[in-house]
């Protein structure tokens, strides 16, 4: 049986550094990818005089300059810096970034829709781990007895860049939401079983990062493109090598109280550079900030990552090489990505994609939430409805959160003709069931009926109970995706909740919790309530400097 993992309050991740630990800094280089040539430049060369890589000229050096500027940029923890170009040092830094498969789950993803102009979204999950199974991340702190234990998730943040690449969206899942992981299985092949009511955090444990994205996937239906995950030293290692991160506190704050909680964090108020040590203080903050609760130390992340990006955007102009190669070394050594971009010349198409993107057009908002009442998970958060939910619909349709006008255009209808309704064979499945309010009964047998008044003679109501979020009709097949939308715009689904999935045999309708009753599937979730980012959200412009509020007991 595999061991309870402990979370974040028992693993003492809120408490500061521990008194004794390894030596810092120990290697994770995982090998040179030697057999990679180094991407080609716009004008496709990388070759210096001669022909001959990296010839002794004055443009060579400043080529080095640049890719380690563009490096320290997009690998750092919020991969929404600049970038610039080069290639000396690729091989060496190819080493020093760590690699893992991006979906464990066993369902894949669907593909994205493209707009009008034929262009996808991009995803990226950035995942925080807590992991101390360095001498680097043991030296920096957390309970002795958690060290070279199961890692957990602890920052999950996944970054949405807009298919006309015009702007970005960021969601935060708080480390405590309560929800379902997935069944997943590891690369060594050992399964793990989907669980029951669980914390989100817990996904890094079954198997690697693939699973928080396939948790990710089940819980939001948005499909992920890339993930990159940093441990504790990675945070510390890149904060010394930018030079610090402003933040702000209003007040003076000391993040530990007489019995010993918080993070050992203690700034005078106002703006302060962190760096370090204090950097990872910061981030982990949680007794001190707001009402002490999770929700703070995730806006607290938030200004640490947009006052981050603009700090990147300056270090651009910066001309000492021992500092750029400082920060390269840093953010490629912090790093796990996924094998779709193990490379530094892969991650630099992926820094061409994100650099287009003005910081004023980058929003941070939060999974809307609300405190638990399970007696299992006092304390924790469960996603609020229907504004979670709306949230998530946002992301996958391609829709601006920061409300500004976009050129994002409807789902193209699919270039499978659809067969006569008559003829389209439709399984309808009842997928309303919350906890709060239980499955509304029959209603699989209701919409079936609605389909029957359509047209639909071969829809059938399945006995079978798929409790989902969101209305969802499925095709297995290339062949079907015609019908399934013929299904979808007969009831006024949207097309984009139209998706391919293996689990299914033949078009299959799962009536999800947002449509519980009524003939007509609601305007509110068709429409996304005129597409406005829920407040509850609490979104913040990345241009925004923002200032925490400090939690009553926490001042000197």
């Amino acid at each position: 049986m595999r061991e309870r993992v402990r979370h974040a309050g028992e693993r003492d991740w809120d408490n500061g550094p521990s008194e004794e630990g390894g030596t810092a800094g120990e290697g994770r280089g995982t090998g040179a990818d030697a057999g990679r040539r180094p991407p080609a430049s716009a004008s496709g060369s990388r070759r210096g005089p001669g022909g001959r890589p990296g010839g002794p000229s004055p443009h060579g050096r400043r080529g080095k300059r640049r890719i380690l500027r563009w490096v320290a940029s997009v690998l750092s923890l919020l991969i929404l810096g600049t970038a610039g170009a080069g290639y000396l040092y690729y091989r060496h830094l190819n080493g020093n970034i760590k690699k893992d498969d991006l979906n464990l789950g066993k369902n894949p993803m669907s593909d994205h829709k493209a707009n009008a102009a034929g262009q996808t979204p991009l995803n990226i999950l950035l995942i925080g781990s807590d992991a101390r199974d360095s001498a680097a991340n043991k030296d920096l702190g957390g309970a002795k007895d958690t060290f070279d234990g199961p890692p957990l998730a602890d920052v999950q943040m996944l970054v949405h860049l807009s298919a006309d690449r015009s702007n970005i969206s960021v969601v935060s899942m708080p480390r405590d939401t309560v929800l379902k992981i997935p069944e997943c299985q590891d690369r060594d092949g050992t399964t793990y079983k989907a669980t029951g009511l669980t914390l989100t955090n817990e996904s890094l444990n079954r198997g690697g990062p693939g699973c928080t994205v396939a948790t990710w996937y089940a819980m939001t239906g948005i499909t992920i493109d890339h993930f990159m995950m940093v441990d504790f030293a990675g945070v510390v290692s890149m904060a010394d090598a930018i030079g610090g991160v402003p933040v702000c506190v209003k007040q003076n704050v000391h993040s530990r109280n007489r019995t010993g909680q918080g993070s050992g964090l203690k700034l005078p108020a106002g703006t302060h550079p962190v760096k370090g040590e204090q950097a990872l203080q910061w981030l982990r903050t949680r007794y001190g900030f707001g009402d002490g609760t999770d929700l703070y130390r995730t806006r607290a992340q938030h200004q640490y990552m947009t006052s981050m990006i603009r700090e990147l955007r300056k270090n651009t102009k910066l001309t000492d090489p021992n500092k750029l190669r400082k920060l390269a070394e840093a953010a490629t050594e912090a790093l796990t990505v996924d094998t779709g971009i193990e490379t530094v010349g892969k991650l630099y198409d992926l820094a061409e994609e994100l650099k287009q993107v003005p910081t004023d057009r980058i929003t941070m908002t939060t999974m809307p939430n609300f405190y638990s009442e399970k007696p299992d998970f006092a304390g924790k958060v469960e996603p609020k409805q229907p504004d979670a939910e709306t949230l998530f619909r946002m992301v996958r349709e391609d829709i601006p959160l920061d409300g500004k006008a976009s050129k994002r255009k409807a789902p193209p209808a699919s270039k499978d003709p659809a067969a006569p309704v008559g003829a389209i064979g439709v399984m309808v499945r009842n997928g309303t069931y919350t906890d709060q309010l239980g499955a509304s009964r029959g209603r699989a047998t209701e919409v079936a009926g609605l389909l029957d008044g359509k047209g639909f003679k071969q829809a059938k109501a399945d006995k079978q109970n798929d409790p989902q979020e969101r209305t969802v009709v499925y095709f297995p097949s290339v062949d079907l995706e015609g019908d399934a939308q013929a299904v979808a715009k007969a009831l006024g689904i949207p097309v984009s909740s139209v998706k391919k999935s293996t689990d299914v045999s033949g078009v299959t309708l799962v009536v999800g919790a947002d449509w519980r009753e009524g003939a007509a599937y609601p305007k509110a979730a068709a429409n996304g309530a005129d597409n406005k980012t829920p407040e509850t959200a609490k979104a913040l412009n990345g241009s925004e400097k923002d200032c925490m509020d400090i939690q009553p007991g926490f001042t000197w």
